[in-house]
């Protein structure tokens, strides 16, 4: 029986970690799309909008030969309220925003596309964290030793430092990290 190819859009080390735990052959294309939120619309629109562009930046690169691919693509973003927090320009932005995160909860929203041929399934998975207070010392050497500048809201969940410090959470780890496995899994089943 053929099976059709799983093709990751990202070339995010986090998410082809949680990719294969799912114990599924699969590729990887890295894409170029523009990651910009549009205030008028909600945060799971946006992240779903933008995971979207991926998976579509993504098929335009496939074989015509090969529509039958399935590709999966991905937005992460962490939000305090109405302040959205994406990935830091530099040290001073990602001390600003982990300072803000602390001792109080944050929610992350992870937007994902199946896409293929003429089918597509999007979701939106949020998941709630709160950090224990963290001084200014501790978010110095988070930020020194880890360099999270790739990472909405400044912070890995599964870095040492940074799991020392999460008090609570409540929803899916992996949408945290960057991919909800459970619901992944669960959608593909209907593509593969």
């Amino acid at each position: 029986m053929y099976q059709p190819r799983l093709i990751l859009a990202s070339q995010s080390p986090r998410r082809k970690e949680i990719l294969s735990l799912m114990q599924i052959p699969f590729e990887t294309v890295a894409v170029e799309t523009e990651e910009r939120l549009d205030p008028a619309l909600p945060i799971e629109e946006n992240v779903t909008a933008i995971a979207l562009k991926k998976a579509e930046a993504a098929s335009c690169l496939i074989a015509e030969s090969d529509q039958r691919a399935v590709i999966l693509a991905a937005d992460t973003v962490v939000a305090k309220g109405n302040r959205i927090y994406g990935k830091p320009a530099g040290f001073d932005e990602a001390f600003g925003m982990l300072k803000t995160l602390q001792n109080r909860s944050h929610r992350v929203y992870t937007g994902f596309v199946l896409l293929s041929g003429g089918k597509s399934h999007t979701e939106c998975v949020t998941t709630i964290v709160e950090f224990e207070p963290m001084s200014d010392q501790e978010i110095t050497r988070y930020l020194l030793s880890v360099k999270p500048y790739d990472k909405a809201g400044s912070y890995g969940i599964q870095d040492p430092l940074m799991a020392c410090s999460v008090r609570r959470i409540e929803g899916c780890y992996y949408n945290v990290v960057g991919l909800p496995l459970s619901r992944v899994s669960r959608a593909l089943k209907a593509f593969l």
